[in-house]
């Protein structure tokens, strides 16, 4: 194995989330990401020490929920789409067609992995990794595995606020259980990946809604560990003992052998997909990167609580699917504050949230004038109706909070 010389300068390497194939940012990312959270540079550290632990070390057993009698990883995966005009509001044929790019891929069965050079072809992998949009969510609801979200922003930058509901895009559903990929109109960028070992909430892959090819597989890769192919320097190491040094990234597509890094007679190994070439001329992830993938997965990995999901098991309740956001920019939804009503009221309130489904889910109380909880409430519905007609004549208070801060106050009278 090449040598992999740890501090800062592998800290660099590890930070770096790496924007897909047409466009990188992933300084820009790291350095925010490091403001943001000092204390993530030990989280990654830690990462990447188990990592390098792991690599050398047994095949995964498939011996929980997901692959269970099966010799695949098979991770769930749950799509935010989140659209401010129609054409970002991709289909879910196009999402279909996402997913199975992403098996494909990782599968070493893409038409183009016949177009691996005949130097590297002993060296591309199967990296039995396959992906499944959920079916259930993680309340064990019925999902198609894909949130349509209308939102008042116009674009995205690489900063993660689509992922956050209170910033307009929209909350990560449980990463220990889930892949999440939002799709948006993310601006400079094709795509890139949360660092892994950095938060839950931020934990996934964004990617541009004009960019679903094989931008996905490249992000996907980073977010299971994988470095850029040159080792994000001039020259860089990735980490990798099967894939040759080179000097930097290959836009375009390239062909022939470029020696670079004394990296003769092979040469560069551009086709590689943690390469930034074009969709047409990436085809294949090597063994080496395979085993650096699959360590995640191993007992105390940080992908290992994904065989406890339940996001491709039976849903345990079929619920009627929520109507979906079909806003658009020449009508679009404008979130508005709860409201309660009738007010007074004799036996029954409802409580209106407007076109806000982050609602669903969460639990609202009712208190007395003493202050003290005398209701609580699961909200399964925008328009959720709440049976007061035991409460004795007098005022309460409505109020419930989210995850995100965002709260509801409410006052009415009992008649």
């Amino acid at each position: 194995m090449r040598n992999f010389f740890m501090g800062i300068l592998v800290l660099t390497v590890l930070t770096s989330p790496v924007i897909a194939q047409q466009s990188c940012y992933s300084f820009e990312y790291q350095q925010q990401a490091l403001r943001n959270n000092p204390g993530l540079t030990v989280a990654v550290q830690q990462v990447e020490q188990f990592i390098l632990t792991q690599q050398g070390s047994a095949p995964v057993l498939q011996t929980a929920s997901i692959g269970k009698g099966n010799p695949l990883i098979t991770i769930p995966v749950v799509v935010h789409v989140i659209y401010n005009k129609a054409a970002e509001n991709v289909s879910d044929q196009a999402i279909a067609n996402m997913i199975k790019t992403l098996n494909l891929c990782f599968r070493k069965m893409h038409p183009d992995t016949i177009k691996t050079p005949a130097r590297f072809n002993g060296l591309s992998a199967d990296c039995e990794i396959e992906f499944k949009l959920a079916t259930s969510d993680p309340q064990r609801r019925a999902t198609t595995g894909i949130i349509r979200k209308y939102t008042p922003a116009s674009n995205w930058d690489t900063d993660d606020k689509v992922k956050f509901a209170a910033q307009s895009g929209d909350n990560a559903w449980d990463a220990k259980s889930y892949l999440n990929i939002w799709i948006c109109n993310l601006r400079y960028a094709d795509g890139y990946s949360s660092i892994p070992g950095d938060e839950a909430a931020k934990d996934g892959i964004v990617l541009s809604y004009g960019a679903l090819g094989k931008t996905v597989v490249h992000e996907v890769g980073h977010w299971l560990g994988l470095k850029h192919i040159w080792g994000d320097e001039f020259c860089g190491d990735d980490g990798i003992d099967d894939t040759p040094p080179q000097s930097t990234a290959t836009p375009g597509c390239a062909s022939g052998i470029r020696i670079s890094c004394s990296n003769g007679p092979d040469g560069d190994m551009y086709m590689n997909y943690m390469d930034v070439t074009k969709d047409a001329c990436v085809n294949l992830f090597t063994k080496g990167q395979k085993k650096r993938m699959q360590a995640l997965f191993k007992n105390g990995g940080l992908r290992y609580s994904l065989f406890a999901s339940t996001g491709l098991k039976e849903p345990l309740y079929q619920e009627t699917p929520l109507p979906q956001d079909t806003a658009t920019a020449t009508r679009p939804t404008i979130l508005k504050q709860p409201t309660l009503f009738p007010n007074p009221a004799s036996n029954e309130v409802t409580l209106d949230l407007g076109n806000d489904l982050q609602w669903v889910g969460k639990a609202v109380y009712i208190s007395n004038a003493q202050g003290l909880t005398v209701m609580q409430h699961q909200v399964s519905a925008k328009l959720q109706r709440i049976d007061v007609s035991r409460l004795k004549a007098g005022m309460y208070f409505l109020n419930a909070k989210r995850e995100d801060g965002v709260t509801i106050k409410q006052k009415f009278i009992k008649l």
